[in-house]
This record gives structure tokens, C-alpha cells and sequence, in this order.
């Protein structure tokens, strides 16, 4: 062990307790789930249904807050707002920054497709800390600084007659909550969105209790409880958010539109239902034991889409960070490994597919040395700026271009997903027999359709910003993904053991891991973890990262 690394470990044991996280009900264990690699292990099924009883909890909530003075106030702050010509701005980091851009997508694409709707296309928009860039990869510790987040927000232009609406997981993620201080600052309303207890937070973290304690802004509690996969709030949490945002943002429109609004708690229970239904589990059961097999034997998995492509998008960029998969890579880089999952459009380019999908130019962050000075940035930021420009975003090749990049093993998958019926669009299902006939398998999953190799049964609605279809993808890859890697043994128990330590969230949830696993002390589960992520940054470029935990727990044994 260096000097080094003891000497970091310790300043993160007694100078970074803000990040000492395992009070927060996020971050625990869920009792229903504890023996969730044993459920796959058994049955694919079992551990699906082990899964999906989880997000019961979330139906819970939806019912209380969508009944609540809160919800109504954000719907009402939102036409307001809207009819005045401001701004509504979602912000957020990690899953909630992907949901904050996938909001307004569902937003503006409503508007492209209603003409009543298309005067208010241009006043929803998203910030995204690391800004469009970390949609598809992400921006390590960025989420650690207010000052990015403030400074997005001047970005954005906010002021009097605008509306934030802040969405963290935790409560306390600093860059979001700078967006919220800064857009109070500068004379806009803030709603601020979370899923712990907001009294919790207030007690024992600093800066949750300056955000929530505020009388200019708003906040809507929405826990729901730990996690299905301990940790993991691309899931519950980040459902619970796109479920109240979105219904709040659908009910903006309902109204500008003079439409009649819905019951998105008896809409969302009826989905869940319907997804927990024989048919359902056992498509989602078959999906991740063939989703599996293809990693066993080292292949390639390709999800192509046209519609709905953000959303499936998010779910395969998210699973690099929770499961230490290799992250998505660029088309002028040959050194890193090929990402295990990739997502492509059959029908267009990569400029085109972002520009269809995002229904506006791509709003990537171009900070200089001197604006990291200025918002504080650690030296290790400034001396190795992030290359997070458009350009580098572009360098992601998710249109049509070289599918054959995705099929060199020999035991490679390309899989069409498909949302609601068939006959959507057939030009997607021609462009797709062409590209993945130099696949070695060929797979179709639909959810809400009818056929499919793998048939999610469904019913989904059609309303102006499809929220129940969104909702409908979201939860069944959020289950596949996660199955798959149960299925691959990257969890333990119901906690995710294959994690990165990326930011100070998460060396704090490795650290905790290690001493729940190993039954050692904090401190000595700490110092461990730094120890091993020094050691590991020098590993050779090219070959795939190793989970600091897995290294540790070897270690420990040996």
C-alpha cells in the first residue's frame, strides 16, 4: 500500500463525509430483493419476477404525490409558465440528466408531430451536467461540483418568467443542486425532485438542506424505498422521476391543448400488471438468457431502433458505470475494448440520428482552462480538460455507418426493437434484415407489439407525449439488463459488486459494498479501495477496466 493512497483514503474518511451516503434508503439493500442472484440462479423467470416486485413500491408513491398540492402546483407553475413565453428547464445528472434530455425530446417531438402544439416547441428545454456529451458516456466527477451546475444554467439563459425542475436520485447531488440555487438566484421558480426522505436529507446533508429548506422553490418527495439492485437508481428512483415528471409535462400540454388529462397512477398500474403477466415475464426471461449466452461466449450485442432510441439508448449507456461494462466508443479509437452492448439506427447517420431524435442542435459543453478556473475545478480537471465538445459526440458512430464494426467475432447479435405495433414503419424492418444479415443471430424484441421473437405484452395508449410507451421501454430493459448481468454473476446478493468508483458517490458505495461483504470496518474497506484504484489507473490501455470491489474481495481472499 503507498503512502499515497492511505493519505487519500483518509481525507475521503474524515473530510468527505457529505459523501458518506448509507443512511440514504437509495443506497441500501432491499429486503424483497437480498436474495436476488440466487432467484436467477434457480429461474430466469423468478429473478425477473423477483425484480419487477419492486417497482410495486413506486406505484405507492405515484399514488400519493400525483394527488398532492405539490404536483398540482408543478403542473400549474408549468402552463403558467409556457403561456408566458418562458422556459421550462429539466436538470439533472447521470440517469436523471438522460431523463431530463429524453423530457424534452418527448416534448419536442410531440410538437414536431401536432401542429396545435408546434408554437410552444422551443420552450422546454434540458441540462444535462457535462452537458449532451454525457448522454452517451460519462463525465467522471463532474456531478461533484455546484459550480458546473451554476454555470450551465447562465448558460441557458434563465431568468424571471423561466421554471426549473432539478431531478436527483440521492437529494444531494452537488451539480444539480447548483442548478437549483442558480435559477433561484436569478429570479426563475425551482421544483426540486428526489427520492428520499426530505427530512433525512436536511438532517445530515448540508447543501440537501439549503435546496430544500429554501422558501422560493418547491420540492416533491417521491421515495419509494431502496432499490431493486442496492444503489441502482436508474431504476426505481429514475422511474418514479420519469413518471411524475413526465406526467406533469404531459398535463402541460393536455391543458395548452385543451385536452382532457389523465390518471397516470391507474395508467401506470395497469402497465405494471400487464408487464407481470406469464407472457411478459417469460419474454423478458427469454431475452436474458439469449442476451447472456452471446456474452458467454464473447460476442457482441447491437439494439437497433429507430423510434424510441433514445430511451434505449440510455439504458445500454447506463449499464457500463453499474456493471463495469466496457463504456461506448468512438469511431477514431481503436485501442479501447468494443462495448458489449451498442445501440444503432438501420435508417439513418449518425448526424441525422441526432437530429431527428433530439428535434434541435446538439448542446454540448466548450469550456476553456479559464472557465474551469473560475468554477473551482480540481487541478486533475483543468490540467486534463474533458473532451466532451460536439464534435467528439458525433465520433460515436449510433447511425448506419459500419455495422460491421459490431460483428466481427462470429457469435455477434443485432436485435430490432420495436414499440407498439408492426406496421409503424416498415422502411425500419427492411433497413434492418439488410444490416443484420452479417450478424451471426438476429433477434426482434417488441414491447407493446404483437410477434417478436421476445413479445413484452402491452397495452399502451396513445397521448401527446407517449409517456405510457416510455414508461413500457424503460421498465423492460431496465429489467433485461439488469437480469442479464445477474445471469453473468456481476451482483451479489441484490448489490450491484462489478461497480465503478468514478465519482465520490461512488467510492463510497465500493467502500460500504466491501465492508458488507468482507465484514471488515469502513476505514479498512476505504483504505482498501484506494490502494486498488491506484493500482488499477495504471493498468494498459485496451483491455477492459476491472471493478476496484472485485479486485479488492480477490485480494482479501488470497
Amino acid at each position: 500500500m503507498s503512502e499515497k493512497s492511505k493519505r487519500l483514503a483518509l481525507d475521503f474518511i474524515e473530510n468527505e463525509k457529505q459523501f458518506h451516503l448509507g443512511f440514504l434508503p437509495t443506497e441500501q439493500s432491499n429486503p424483497l430483493t437480498k436474495n436476488l442472484d440466487k432467484e436467477f440462479a434457480h429461474a430466469t423467470a423468478d429473478g425477473v419476477k423477483n425484480l419487477q416486485s419492486v417497482d410495486r413500491n413506486v406505484l405507492a408513491m405515484a399514488k400519493r404525490i400525483f394527488a398532492s398540492e405539490e404536483f398540482r402546483k408543478l403542473v400549474d407553475a408549468g402552463v403558467k409558465t409556457i403561456r408566458g413565453g418562458g422556459k421550462i428547464v429539466f436538470s439533472g445528472c447521470g440517469a436523471t440528466g438522460r431523463l431530463s434530455i429524453l423530457l424534452e425530446c418527448m416534448w419536442r417531438g410531440c410538437c414536431a408531430k401536432m401542429p396545435e402544439a408546434k408554437p410552444y416547441a422551443n420552450q422546454v428545454f434540458s441540462i444535462m451536467t457535462g452537458g449532451d456529451y454525457a448522454l452517451v458516456r460519462s463525465v467522471e466527477f463532474f456531478e461533484d461540483y455546484q459550480s458546473f451546475g451554476r454555470r450551465q444554467v447562465q448558460e441557458m439563459g434563465m431568468g424571471t418568467g423561466d421554471m426549473l425542475v432539478a431531478i436527483t436520485e440521492g437529494g444531494e447531488t452537488s451539480s444539480v443542486l447548483g442548478t437549483v440555487f442558480e435559477a433561484l438566484d436569478r429570479g426563475s421558480q425551482a421544483f426540486l425532485m428526489f427520492n428520499n426522505p426530505a427530512d433525512l436529507l436536511a438532517e445530515h446533508l448540508e447543501r440537501s438542506c439549503k435546496a430544500i429548506r429554501d422558501p422560493r422553490g418547491c420540492v416533491l418527495d417521491l421515495s419509494c424505498g431502496p432499490m431493486a439492485l442496492a444503489g441502482s437508481t436508474r431504476m426505481q428512483a429514475t422511474t418514479s422521476e420519469q413518471l411524475v415528471a413526465g406526467g406533469a409535462l404531459e398535463s402541460v400540454m393536455n391543458r395548452l391543448l385543451g385536452r382532457e388529462e389523465f390518471d397516470y397512477a391507474a395508467d401506470f398500474e395497469k402497465l405494471l400488471g400487464e408487464l407481470e403477466s406469464p407472457a411478459s415475464v417469460e419474454a423478458m426471461a427469454d431475452h436474458i438468457d439469449f442476451e447472456a449466452e452471446i456474452y458467454r461466449s464473447k460476442g457482441l450485442v447491437t439494439y437497433f431502433a429507430n423510434d424510441f432510441l433514445l430511451d434505449i439508448f440510455t439504458d445500454t449507456t447506463e449499464r457500463s458505470p453499474t456493471f463495469m461494462l466496457p463504456p461506448f466508443r468512438k469511431k477514431d479509437d481503436t485501442l479501447s475494448p468494443r462495448p458489449w452492448a451498442f445501440v444503432k439506427n438501420p435508417l439513418l447517420s449518425t448526424p441525422e440520428v441526432w437530429a431527428e431524435g433530439m428535434h434541435r442542435p446538439l448542446r454540448c459543453l466548450d469550456w476553456k482552462l479559464q472557465d474551469y478556473i473560475q468554477m473551482g475545478a480540481p487541478d486533475s480537471v483543468q490540467n486534463n480538460q474533458p473532451k466532451i465538445q460536439a464534435g467528439e459526440l458525433l465520433k460515436f458512430e449510433v447511425g448506419k455507418e459500419s455495422p460491421q464494426d459490431r460483428s466481427v467475432t462470429g457469435h455477434d447479435a443485432a436485435i430490432l426493437v420495436t414499440v407498439g405495433t408492426l406496421q409503424n414503419n416498415p422502411a425500419v424492418f427492411k433497413a434492418f434484415e439488410t444490416i443484420g444479415a452479417q450478424f451471426a443471430f438476429r433477434k426482434h424484441l417488441s414491447v407493446g407489439g404483437n410477434g417478436g421473437d421476445f413479445a413484452v405484452v402491452c397495452g399502451l395508449p396513445e397521448t401527446p407525449l407517449q409517456l405510457m410507451k416510455h414508461m413500457a421501454v424503460k421498465l423492460a430493459l431496465n429489467t433485461i439488463s439488469t437480469g442479464t448481468m445477474a445471469a453473468l454473476g456481476r451482483v451479489t446478493g441484490n448489490w450491484m459488486s462489478w461497480v465503478d468508483t468514478s465519482n465520490k458517490k461512488l467510492i463510497d458505495r465500493a467502500t460500504r459494498l466491501i465492508s458488507e461483504i468482507a465484514g471488515v470496518d469502513y476505514h479498512t474497506a476505504c483504505i482498501k479501495v484506494f490502494d486498488a484504484m491506484e493500482i488499477l489507473a495504471k493498468q494498459p490501455q485496451g483491455e477492459e477496466k476491472v471493478s476496484v470491489v472485485q479486485y479488492v474481495l480477490k485480494q482479501m481472499t488470497h
